[in-house]
Order: C-alpha cells, then sequence, then structure tokens
C-alpha cells in the first residue's frame, strides 16, 4: 500500500485516512473541546483571532504538539515492529496527560478508535500494540499505529491527525463563541502554516525532547472539571 520510492500513500490507504478522521468515525470527537470550553467562559477566547492565537500555542507548545511528537514515535516503532520502542511511547503517551479531563479525551477516542479499527480494518500492528501494552492508549499513538499497520507513510498521516485536531476544536468555538461557519474556515486557513510547522517538529523531536509549555490550557481543562455549565465533556 505505500511506494517506497517516493514515499506515497495510495488511494485506498488515504481514502481509510479520510474516513478515520471523519467526524463520521466514532471516536466522539465532537463531544471534547480540550478546555476550550472554560477559555471561552472566562473571556481568553471571544473572537476569530484570539482562537487562532490559542491554537497556534497548542500546536507550538501544547497538546497537540507533544500529540505530534507522540504520533511520530508510535508511527516509527510500528512500522519497524519494535515493541519496546512502541510500549515505551504508549506508556509517555499515558503519563504525560496533565489533568483528568485530558486523561479522559484522549484514552475515550484513543479507545473508541481502536475497538473501530479492530471491527472494520484489523491489522497486525495494532495487535502487536494490544499484545504489548496493556494499559490506556492516547488518541495519537492510537491512529498513528493503525496508520503504519496500514502502510500510510508518517507526514502526510500526522498532517491529517493535527488538522482534524485543529477542525475539531474549532467546530467547537463555532458553537460555543459563537463564531460563524465563515470565521471557522477562515480560522482553519490561517492555521494551516502553523499546522505544517508542528508536523516537522513533530517528526525531528525526539521521545526524550518531549515537553509541553501551554500552561493556560492546562488550567482550562483541569477548571473545566467544576464549570457548572458545560456543553462539552472536557
Amino acid at each position: 500500500m505505500l511506494d517506497r520510492r517516493t514515499g506515497a500513500a495510495d488511494d485506498a490507504a488515504l481514502l481509510k485516512l479520510m474516513t478515520w478522521l471523519s467526524p463520521a468515525f466514532p471516536v466522539g470527537a465532537f463531544s471534547y473541546s480540550h478546555g476550550l470550553e472554560w477559555a471561552i467562559e472566562q473571556g481568553d477566547v471571544t473572537d476569530r483571532a484570539a482562537l487562532v492565537d490559542w491554537i497556534d500555542a497548542l500546536l507550538e507548545m501544547g497538546g497537540l504538539g507533544s500529540d505530534a511528537v507522540l504520533f511520530a514515535r508510535a508511527h516509527d516503532a510500528a512500522e519497524e515492529q519494535d515493541d519496546d520502542a512502541l510500549r515505551e511511547v504508549a506508556e509517555l503517551a499515558a503519563a504525560f496527560q496533565p489533568s483528568r479531563e485530558r486523561r479522559t479525551e484522549s484514552f475515550g477516542q484513543g479507545g473508541a478508535f481502536l475497538a473501530a479499527i479492530r471491527a472494520t480494518a484489523p491489522c497486525a500492528a495494532v495487535d502487536r500494540l494490544g499484545a504489548g501494552w496493556s494499559g490506556p492508549v492516547a488518541y495519537s499513538v492510537a491512529v498513528a499505529v493503525a496508520a503504519a499497520g496500514h502502510g500510510l507513510p508518517r507526514r502526510p498521516a500526522l498532517a491529517a491527525f493535527l488538522t482534524a485536531g485543529v477542525a475539531n476544536l474549532v467546530s467547537a468555538a463555532v458553537r460555543l463563541v459563537p463564531l460563524g461557519q465563515t470565521d471557522g474556515l477562515r480560522a482553519i486557513a490561517a492555521l494551516e502554516q502553523a499546522t505544517l510547522r508542528a508536523v516537522t517538529r513533530g517528526e525531528a523531536t525526539a521521545l526524550d525532547r518531549l515537553s509541553g509549555a501551554a500552561l493556560r490550557s492546562d488550567i482550562a481543562s483541569m477548571r473545566h472539571e467544576t464549570q457548572r455549565t458545560r456543553l462539552f465533556r472536557t
């Protein structure tokens, strides 16, 4: 399914990726806001410009950026069939969630994604992950392993994963701020280059250099636990 000379995936593999990361795939992504609901209620995000700044920070030094590193390293380990390395990535991804709600978000989507893949598109890489790691699986690790197992090259798979994450946060803001649909699309367009930079950083960052510094976002996910009025789970 992968042309080793060009690094390009064939059409069938790309269709799988589009299906897996579409809003229709049953991972419940629509019910999570990554703490954005609290940030909007507190007045941190009130318009499109503030939303772009918030998500840009997540891509550079927050949860989306760390997910990019975990995705890249999990993809490498699965592609190389390195069970020890894959277990290390899965364990670190489980430990790297900064709050209970972020754990719920990542593990809930990761578990739902793997269940759907096992039912509709099983592969040896997913089986190896289950055999080597019995703990909860972060969403980034789950998608990366399935992508590697189905021959999807790392870079386009990671770019699609981050784009889906950005789109989900923008969709939440469209409902919560509220923003118009056109402003939502403008926000996604404005974040394209930041997304590509996050892909490049993720691919280049070793696992032992994983870090995060989007403290306001982490606090938002903690404060959301006790937010009185909530539309989202996180």
